[in-house]
């Protein structure tokens, strides 16, 4: 256990040097982004002229309608669940922590596919037929619940991709609200369409974004 624990960067000059920003610098991502894209279209004073964080927030507004909007916009095109509710927390980590190792392209995919892979199987092994109804709440559900996301932790820091929003998408195939190998397929398009736009738009604004960062 000490031993994984002690992957961490131990410096910032290590931090940067794997791609990754030291814990002190993680939360600035979109005030970078901001700063980034004003300076694109030579706005960058407004940066000067008012608040930061409210520069900042703007932003967060802009990229989190648009990151989104995209994704239900080709929901909407193809008529798929193309969006789902960990999209949201991995979408957030994107811009405002970009550089952190959880909101990397490595992590957010290999984080949602285990989660995925271990959704689906809880499903089969308890036996789960329908979506989940708290009025009707019983055993499958709770073991369902209780294996899919311990196991998904477990994974995910065993192979190093740590990615918190992918714990929400393993309750959400665990419990039902999405099944079928269809609509898995669907849901690791998305992930993989919202890490390709959160990577053009870091890089856009100027952030180095890491593609994948170990």
């Amino acid at each position: 256990m000490q031993g994984t624990i002690n992957q961490q960067p131990k410096s910032p000059k290590m931090a940067k040097a794997r791609g990754i920003d030291p814990p002190a610098r993680v939360g600035w991502g979109f005030r970078n982004f901001s700063r980034g894209l004003l300076r694109r279209v030579n706005l960058d004073r407004l940066m000067n002229r008012h608040n930061e964080t409210v520069v900042a927030s703007v932003f967060a507004l802009i990229s989190g309608t648009l990151s989104i909007g995209v994704m239900s916009l080709a929901a909407y095109l193809s008529k798929t669940p193309m969006v789902f509710a960990s999209l949201g927390p991995t979408a957030f980590l994107c811009f405002y922590s970009p550089r952190s190792r959880p909101a990397s392209p490595r992590n957010a995919l290999m984080g949602h596919f285990i989660a995925c892979v271990v959704g689906y199987a809880s499903l089969r092994i308890f036996g789960i037929e329908e979506a989940i109804a708290y009025d009707r709440m019983h055993w499958q559900y709770i073991f369902t619940a209780a294996f899919s996301l311990g196991l998904t932790s477990a994974l995910m820091l065993l192979l190093r991709c740590p990615h918190p929003p992918a714990c929400s998408t393993t309750l959400i195939v665990a419990l039902g609200l999405l099944h079928g190998v269809d609509h898995l397929s669907f849901l690791m398009l998305a992930v993989v369409m919202l890490t390709g736009l959160a990577f053009l738009l870091n890089r856009l604004a100027g952030i180095r974004y890491p593609i994948w960062p170990r």
